[in-house]
């Protein structure tokens, strides 16, 4: 039986490792964007986490030649507005790092009582087929802490709480951290459209 091969449009590991997690008894061969020599460098310049998602899964594709997943997620603070949702990864700047992105929402929340620092994480996810696309969404609300918590996850997971639970993403292992997340959500949903199109063709 030929194996199945999966392409993650993405070269953070960080995302590769959880993705990997939630799909690892799927009888599919996942690929990281990493992998592979010569594929382009997607530009994420869309206006939503939809666009960018459907761009990137799109584009890897078509270079490739393999089904392509692909997510685009963003912070979404209500204090500030939505922001900094589909520019997460570049809130403080182009060429940052997490801590960079994290200390820059830190100081606009400054003084910011507890109960006007709620916030949601929100995934969308995109599998391209060919010329064919499909995408679903996980969201996870909580709250923005004052200072960082905990030493796993990435991002913005050390300042993200979520109050049911009684932790940051920081402090979670990564099947906790999966089983509630926007990215676990979304890529729950994604489980069962990757086994409806590409394991039961």
């Amino acid at each position: 039986m030929k194996t199945i091969k999966l392409l993650l449009a993405t070269r953070n590991e960080d995302k590769v490792k959880e993705i990997r997690e939630v799909l690892k008894d799927l009888d599919i061969k996942i690929i990281s964007a990493s992998q592979i020599d010569g594929l382009p460098e997607v530009e994420e310049d869309q206006d939503t986490l939809e666009g960018n998602a459907i761009k990137k899964a799109r584009v890897l594709a078509k270079a490739s030649g393999l089904p392509a997943l692909a997510d685009d997620t963003g912070l979404e603070v209500e204090f500030l507005n939505g922001a900094p949702g589909v520019r997460s990864s570049r809130f403080a700047g182009e060429n940052v790092t997490y801590d960079d992105n994290v200390d820059e929402l830190l100081r606009r929340l400054q003084d910011v009582p507890p109960e006007k620092r709620k916030a949601r994480f929100r995934t969308v996810v995109a599998l391209a087929i060919d010329d064919h696309i499909e995408t679903v969404e996980g969201i996870c609300r909580g709250e923005i802490l004052s200072e960082r918590r905990g030493a796993g996850g990435f991002g913005y997971d050390p300042v993200f709480f979520v109050p049911e639970i009684g932790k940051t993403f920081a402090e979670m292992s990564l099947a906790e951290k999966n089983r509630i997340s926007h990215r676990g959500v979304a890529l729950t949903k994604m489980r069962r459209l990757l086994q409806r199109k590409l394991l039961q063709q």
